[in-house]
């Protein structure tokens, strides 16, 4: 499976000139599915407080639904476009895109609202590697190193673009809004492509639907067991049943992937060091950021009082690192080495995580901003050069693969973040909290909530906060001794040089 040699090294003089309009085309459409994630994080203290009443763990499945099912159907949505044509999987995604956030918008209870963001993340995998391979055609290869780059700054500022935008609405509107506001933009979007973006190449590419089940249900029973562990006990049947199961699955899935003549994914695949240190760096890179997106905003708002608009804009410091570093990255991979840098970004990540875990209701705001300053030069630091690791180790023809694993790293590793700090969150929440609202310490929303039914002073208050402060402490620190320990493997894998995108 390969590409017409001189068509990937000299595209076409309308192929040069389309590529000018389509990195900010297909950033766009990236900044759209990621701001999704990280506004919904942003609603969680309506979404508390509303009438559907969904609690800790309700609140877990509402964020991490759409990300987990966007990160596992990736790879075979990747297919898909090498297949039958990205364009068309891109219009298509995008149409599932808006049909999901109208569900949600509508949704009456829990249950429909997590359908609601199941059915957004299936379009959301649709759209985004589409937008990766659609933006290398028409490019030139001397330029895909830095296409790349800004395709993945845009997925990294797509989190504050999501605060700062869901901020915005959430400030006067319901948790709806969200999704109203959501289903025009990708509306807007789909018209603009089918008018300006190219018809992709198509290659032969296999779908591997066994191989897709086993691996999601792998995933989703894995998660199942960290999400509902604190409220079920870890020890009880259903949970340690949800890890079973995802050892079970998972087994499966690599003897299938190993026996199948076309697998969605051979593990094979993962004796290429660059990409399999691409993949892992990728995952733990946004395993942190958004284990910080998922508590960001209830810190602001429970522990510093500020308003949902205020609390997007709080986030802004967050972005300058990321478009600083992230255009900067490649050439320092090329000049340094893209071991020491990718090592140095993820352990500056790990740093400004562990700086997030000294904060409490009595920090300044300018000493918080400057802890995600760290974090997000860490993160500019480390995932271009990453993902340049992951799209060079795989030929043209592999796009769409190579594209769909950069994809799937990142939300798998997200949806792991979000699950992993939620569960610490809520667990030790629980051990924080005085004697009298131990009854409701399920998370701050609902303690906080108890407190002003019973009439609690200030005092009360301020121990609801403490509880939730020390909580989010500890989860921080767990994800950053995370990343900083596999930070070391990632970086021995990484090849000294920057490795550019394949051409035949």
């Amino acid at each position: 499976m390969t590409l017409d040699a001189a068509r990937i090294a000299s595209p076409p003089e309308r192929g040069r000139a389309s590529a000018r309009g389509m990195t900010p085309l297909m950033s766009a459409c990236v900044v759209l599915v990621v701001a999704t994630v990280a506004a919904i994080n942003l609603a969680i203290p309506k979404l508390s407080a509303s009438s559907l009443a969904p609690g800790s763990t309700g609140l877990l499945w509402i964020v991490d639904s759409y990300v987990l099912v966007f990160g596992c159907l990736l790879i075979p949505a990747g297919a898909l476009g090498d297949r039958y044509g990205r364009k068309g999987v891109l219009l298509a995604g995008l149409g599932v895109f808006t049909a999901g956030c109208l569900l949600s918008a509508a949704a009456p209870g829990v249950g429909v609202l997590v359908a609601g963001r199941l059915v957004t993340g299936m379009g959301a995998a649709l759209i985004m590697p589409a937008t990766l391979s659609l933006l290398l055609q028409v490019t030139e290869s001397p330029r895909r190193p830095q296409a790349i780059a800004t395709w993945t700054a845009a997925t990294g500022i797509a989190g504050a673009v999501g605060n700062l935008g869901g901020g915005a609405v959430l400030q006067w509107l319901p948790w709806q809004a969200l999704f109203l506001f959501s289903a025009p933009l990708a509306a807007v979007l789909g018209v603009l492509v089918a008018r300006l973006a190219p018809r992709g190449d198509r290659h032969p590419a296999d779908l591997d639907l066994v191989g897709t089940v086993l691996l999601t249900a792998a995933l989703f029973t894995l998660l199942f067991g960290i999400i509902e562990g604190p409220e079920r006990g870890w020890t009880s049947a259903p949970v340690l049943g949800g890890f079973c199961s995802a050892a079970l699955l998972l087994a499966g899935f690599i003897l299938h992937a190993l026996r199948a003549e076309h697998p969605l994914l051979d593990p094979r695949v993962f004796a290429i060091a660059p990409l399999r240190s691409g993949v892992l760096g990728i995952a733990l890179a946004f395993f942190g950021l958004f284990a910080l997106f998922f508590v960001n905003a209830q810190y602001l708002q429970y522990a510093k009082g500020y308003s949902p608009l205020v609390t997007g804009v709080a986030i802004a410091p967050l972005v300058v690192g990321m478009i600083v570093m992230s255009k900067r990255s490649v050439g320092l991979a090329r000049r340094f080495g893209a071991r020491p840098v990718v090592a140095f970004g993820l352990l500056t990540l790990a740093a400004g995580l562990g700086l997030l875990s000294l904060a409490d209701a009595s920090t300044p705001y300018a000493l918080y901003a400057a802890d995600l300053a760290v974090m997000s030069l860490g993160m500019g630091l480390c995932v271009p050069s990453l993902s340049v690791g992951v799209m060079g180790a795989l030929p043209p023809s592999r796009a769409g693969l190579g594209s769909g694993l950069n994809g799937a790293a990142r939300e798998i590793g997200s949806a792991l973040g979000v699950a992993v700090l939620g569960t610490v969150l809520t667990g030790r929440f629980a051990d924080e909290l005085p004697p009298a609202l131990s009854g409701h310490a399920h998370s701050a929303g609902e303690a906080l909530a108890a407190a002003d039914a019973a009439g609690a002073g200030p005092s009360t208050h301020a121990q609801v906060v403490d509880a939730f402060t020390e909580a989010m402490a500890t989860g921080y620190r767990l994800v950053a001794m995370v990343v900083c320990v596999a930070a070391v493997v990632v970086a021995l894998g990484t090849p000294p040089r920057e490795r550019e995108p394949r051409t035949p």
